[in-house]
């Protein structure tokens, strides 16, 4: 073999190795961004603390994730019969890590929560709340004529003026955020419908009862 021909040889096996280490580390790489969680995720969920709303310890047993809509008259039944009883007997004893999501089901469900954006993070789930306890003040499903007026009001309890109400509706960026996560919503965990709940990874809808959700979740927590 000729001086020319042994380094056309050595350039050709070091070009091989060199792709086939190439693709060993993509391959390692895809891997891992595929199979390892990433910062902040439990069960498939991935908690953003910048702008998730949440409640109880992130290190507890259980985490549940709660889509809802505030138009939502099965969200509210749930908000007002049902949340008491899990904050008191669950979130509270750090057995459940809390996270609430709004699942937008009409412009009026962006339109409440870019209002419930704008007020102080303390103030959000009482905000959510009162928006569930007078749905028929400012809910389309209760036909009011005036959804706008309704939702003034609803700021107005709230603290904030008209022109700060209207301000925050407006808000465009935080409305495609609210869209965006009930897009995500769907596609991740194929939510169609409120309230929608996820689980330790487990998809429930709506619960008929509150001793339908404890026996959901008191088996659950026993395998911890």
């Amino acid at each position: 073999m000729t001086r020319k021909q042994l380094l056309l040889a050595v350039v050709c096996v070091a070009l091989v190795a060199m792709a086939a280490a190439g693709y060993f580390v993509l391959a390692s790489n895809t891997s891992d961004s595929v199979n390892l969680p990433q910062p902040g995720e439990r069960y498939g969920v991935q908690v953003n603390p910048s702008y998730d709303r949440t409640l109880g310890s992130p290190k507890a047993p259980v985490v549940m994730l709660e889509y809802a809509a505030p138009s939502c008259p099965h969200c509210a039944h749930f908000d007002m019969d049902f949340f008491p009883l899990l904050k008191q007997q669950y979130i509270e004893t750090g057995k459940i890590y809390y996270i609430f999501r709004v699942f937008p089901l009409s412009a009026a469900d962006v339109a409440a929560e870019n209002i419930a954006r704008c007020l102080p993070a303390d103030n959000y789930f009482q905000f959510i709340d009162l928006l569930f306890r007078n749905q028929a003040k400012w809910d389309p499903e209760f036909r009011v004529a005036d959804v706008h007026a309704g939702l003034v009001e609803m700021g107005r309890i709230a603290g904030l003026s008209q022109s700060q109400v209207d301000g925050c509706i407006g808000n465009q960026t935080e409305a495609q955020k609210i869209s965006q996560i009930g897009q995500d919503a769907t596609a991740k965990y194929g939510v169609n419908g409120t309230p929608t709940f996820i689980v330790n990874g487990q998809v429930h809808g709506p619960f008929m009862d509150f001793d339908e959700l404890k026996g959901f979740l008191d088996p659950m927590l026993a395998k911890k």
